[in-house]
């Protein structure tokens, strides 16, 4: 048989409600049920709630903004790895293997990577880039900023490219069009 609900039991559902204290915390204070604290609680006039719908709902929005600055964070790291790799590509480097009849060890510093290098270097420099891009994607009225940033890509390997090779990259030959008229 169910224990009877008390006055004291009454008094104590409200206490502890108008401290914010949530349902099942009264339950275990009382040592009740969660449905017989819901009892007393619908019982008073007006009834007591416990909904707490505005606290959900705020913890969501710091627990967002949270994660938020968290990915900006992230993606400046990425950033971060891009540059770095960017470096690497004009860097001297060095290049080693085992080999030989006596197994031996040899190393060659070359003045840049080789073109294999330089492709995979630029793989992780895309991925960095773009896994950063997704996770903090430009702002719509940055767009001429990042035309910028763009521009300053393209002047700062145009420049890497005459300083390597002694004068501007060459221009890009255009497509010879198709002649229709031909037979």
């Amino acid at each position: 048989m169910a224990r009877p609900i008390t006055d004291k039991d009454r008094q104590a559902v409200k206490r502890l409600h108008a401290k914010g204290t949530s349902r099942n915390d009264i339950a275990r204070a009382i040592k009740r049920s969660p449905s017989t604290v819901s009892k007393i609680a619908n019982a008073f006039d007006p009834p007591l709630t416990f909904d707490r719908a505005p606290q959900v709902e705020a913890a969501t929005a710091v627990r967002k903004a949270d994660l938020a600055a968290r990915r900006a964070q992230f993606a400046e790291r990425l950033q971060d790895v891009a540059e770095r790799e960017a470096d690497k590509l004009s860097a001297p480097t060095l290049y080693w293997e085992w080999g030989g009849k006596d197994h031996e060890y040899a190393e060659k510093w070359a003045t840049e990577p080789i073109p294999a290098d330089r492709r995979a270097i630029m793989g992780v420099i895309a991925t960095a880039v773009d896994r950063s891009l997704k996770l903090v994607p430009p702002r719509d009225d940055a767009g001429a900023e990042s035309r910028s940033v763009i521009g300053d890509l393209i002047a700062g390997l145009t420049a890497d490219y005459a300083a390597r090779h002694g004068g501007p990259p060459p221009e890009p030959e255009e497509p010879e069009a198709a002649d229709d008229d031909a037979s």
